[in-house]
Parts: C-alpha cells; structure tokens; sequence
C-alpha cells in the first residue's frame, strides 16, 4: 500500500490513541485473528494448487491472508527469522494470484475484500516492526497491494 493511500484512509481517533498508548506487543494480539497450524497452511495451499483454475484466485488470496495472520503472531513474538520466511512465501503466494487473475474466476470480489483486509493488516504490522523487519514487510506490502489494486480492477470489469 502506498504511503498517500495509508494516510488518505482516515483513522478514528480510537485507532490513533491505540497505536500511541499500547505497547506494540499487545496492540499486535488485539488486531489478531486466530493463526492457523501448519496442517491446515499445507492443506489450503495443496487445495489452491489443485483447485479449478477459476477458483484459485480467491483460494490463493485466503492463504495469503492466512499466512499474513501468522507472520504477524510471528512478529509480535520476536521470531523475525521466521516471519521474514513467512513473508517471503507470501510474495511468492501473490504471483501465484497475479497468474491467476488472467483465467475465469469465482468470488473475485471476495477475493479483493480479502487482500483489502490483508494489505491493511501489513500496513498495520510495518507501523510497529523494527527496522530490521521494515524492508521485507514493505517489500511484501508493496506486492500486496498491486495484487489488491488488479484485483479491484478486475472486479469493475467484470
């Protein structure tokens, strides 16, 4: 996501206050949603990969979102190593999504809310990174959004 369209999305003053006041540990748990195990990665990417091609998009934008979650409970817990992987899988994951925006797709505007959420959870996770993890959370923000902004403009055409 853009910094111009990070600062035009408007902020409640609830927000704002949130991200001043809380320590970056617990403000990540409070946007949390529940991360799931390896298992369940394995087999949503496995059924991604498997899935008609007009399903993949959405099913690819899922686990993208599912691995945002993690990279995000990753970082709050101080595993950089593991969640600079977890990113990095992620930017291979929008590709896939990018590959897979050219064929017939099915729920293609769920597909879009979905990165909309994920690329606003990205955004979230880079205001409270260190330095060290800034540049691949901005790397894979950056893929991520593109992937949103195809989405989006794929859903006025159809």
């Amino acid at each position: 996501m853009s910094s111009a369209r990070w600062i035009a999305r408007p902020l409640t003053l609830a927000a704002l206050l949130l991200c001043v006041a809380v320590p970056p540990a617990a403000r990540a748990s409070n946007f949390d949603e529940v991360v799931l195990d390896d298992a369940t990665l394995t087999q949503l990417e496995t059924r991604a990969q498997t899935a008609q091609p007009r399903e993949q998009c959405f099913l690819y934008a899922e686990l993208v979102h599912n691995l945002t979650e993690r990279a995000g409970s990753q970082l709050s817990k101080g595993e950089t190593a593991e969640a600079s992987a977890t990113l990095r899988r992620i930017d291979s994951l929008a590709q896939k999504i990018h590959m897979s925006l050219a064929r017939d797709t099915r729920r293609l505007k769920n597909a879009e809310l979905l990165m909309e959420h994920t690329t606003r959870r990205l955004g979230d996770m880079l205001h409270v990174s260190s330095g060290d993890d800034r540049a691949t959370l901005q790397s894979t923000l950056k893929q991520l959004d593109s992937v949103q902004n195809e989405l989006l403009a794929q859903v006025f055409v159809h």
